[in-house]
């Protein structure tokens, strides 16, 4: 007797009519029409299966913070920064947990079942640190939390944070993080780059540096990061986070940069929804969009991930935790509308996003965890185009979340019928205008 059998699934891939076995955790066969029984059947009904939704990019301290003290004016970045240096003094343990297990909540319910989550060290107590280390603990049944030592107020330009990034480190935090362009001088962000990687070397841990949050052509950190990363033999471990300058950088310069970055094997993490929010404030018009240059990173081999960064905080008053909402956004703000383009931004939230994150057993093969989403929709572009709803979200062979289909009805004309957004099989195609 197996676990659990989805039945009639289509794979991101292309394939249909799935049906999907799992037993104590892992996923045992994937065939069509597989003669078995279990303690759970789910008809997909030709819906879209899909490994788990990632989050690459996120900051849970911070999350559901909005308004506290008070609200960002400006909307920039470093309001934002500033703002959440005043809230800090006022950030109690339960406080921090109680809102980090509610975004967990959000997140697992929109099948989203691995978060990094970059948590501010700058703070003698470590008060965020240690909040967000139980949370890691309490919620590993149901999603993987990775935790990276983010030294918010810069490694350099803050006296303490060397030390209190070692100690966030000693606890059991998972990855190093950076700011570089928030350090005091050019000169320094450089330097923090070197001590940093260096520092991740020495205790065999990866890198993930917010590089370039910033419009200004010539903040170039990433260049630094690509050449230590290569100086180290970090290569493949090592994630620049945002890159936003390189939107505004002159073209041949990033003809040069690429080709460095992917022989570093550097991973990047575009935001979309803070990235086209907090860039290009100072413009007047026309705005830049901000977003750093996610097709041309594609097309020179680099792995490509999105994050969703912020929900409801200093930096960000909207959000859910959907990542198909950020993909959906990233696609449009890098004119991502072809169809494979469609289908790479997909991948930047599921298997481009476990690829930074290093996750072992992702994926609808056997062998691989038992971790799926069942969604309303046909398939990668239908889900994005309608953020579809996810009926059925399953972690280790079980269910944890499901949620009814998205029905509505219409009353028009003295009659009742229903509205179905997506293009079901039995569907008519739509007709073709010369």
């Amino acid at each position: 007797m197996l676990d659990l059998i989805v039945r009639n699934g289509n794979l991101s891939d292309g394939r249909k009519g799935m049906d999907i076995a799992c037993r104590d955790g892992r996923i045992v066969e994937l065939a069509p029409a597989i003669d078995a029984r279990a303690a759970r059947e789910i008809d997909a009904g030709d819906r879209l299966v899909t490994a788990p939704f990632v989050d690459a990019h996120f900051h849970m301290d911070a999350t559901l913070s909005y308004g506290r003290p008070r609200v960002n004016r400006s909307g920039t970045l470093l309001e934002g920064i500033t703002l959440w240096g005043e809230l800090k003094p006022q950030l109690t343990h339960d406080a921090i947990k109680s809102r980090a297990h509610q975004l967990c909540r959000w997140a697992i319910a929109r099948g989203n079942l691995a978060i990094r989550s970059h948590v501010d060290i700058c703070d003698p107590e470590l008060l965020a640190v240690k909040a967000l280390l139980e949370v890691r603990e309490e919620i590993r049944p149901f999603l993987d939390l990775q935790l990276v030592a983010f030294p918010q107020d810069g490694y350099l330009r803050d006296p303490k944070a060397a030390v209190l990034l070692q100690r966030a480190l000693d606890l059991g935090v998972d990855v190093i993080g950076g700011i570089p362009h928030f350090e005091r001088t050019m000169a320094d962000g450089a330097r923090s780059v070197r001590l940093l990687c260096e520092l991740a070397a020495d205790r065999g841990l990866p890198v993930d540096m917010h590089c370039d949050e910033s419009d200004d052509p010539l903040s170039r950190h990433v260049e630094t990061l690509a050449y230590e990363t290569q100086r180290l033999s970090l290569q493949g471990r090592v994630t620049g986070s945002h890159l936003t300058s390189m939107h505004s950088m002159d073209s041949y310069y990033v003809s040069k940069l690429l080709p460095l970055m992917r022989e570093a094997g550097l991973h990047a993490v575009p935001n979309p929804l803070i990235n086209i929010t907090l860039q290009g404030r100072h413009d007047a018009y026309p705005k830049r969009r901000g977003m750093t240059r996610v097709p041309e990173l594609m097309a020179a081999g680099i792995n490509v991930a999105m994050g969703h960064d912020c929900v409801m905080d200093p930096w960000y008053p909207l959000g859910s935790h959907d990542m198909l909402e950020v993909a959906h956004m990233g696609l449009h703000v890098a004119q991502m509308t072809g169809t494979d383009q469609m289908q790479a931004a997909f991948a930047c939230v599921t298997d481009n996003a476990a690829r930074v994150l290093g996750l072992q057993g992702y994926g609808l093969e056997p062998g691989c965890n038992a971790d799926l989403v069942v969604l309303q929709a046909a398939d990668p572009i239908e889900a994005l185009r309608l953020r579809a709803v996810r009926t059925h979200v399953v972690r280790r062979g079980q269910v944890i979340a499901e949620a009814k289909p998205q029905i509505t009805m219409l009353h028009l004309n003295g009659d009742t019928e229903t509205v179905d957004f997506t293009l079901s099989p039995t569907q008519p195609e739509p007709e073709q205008s010369l």
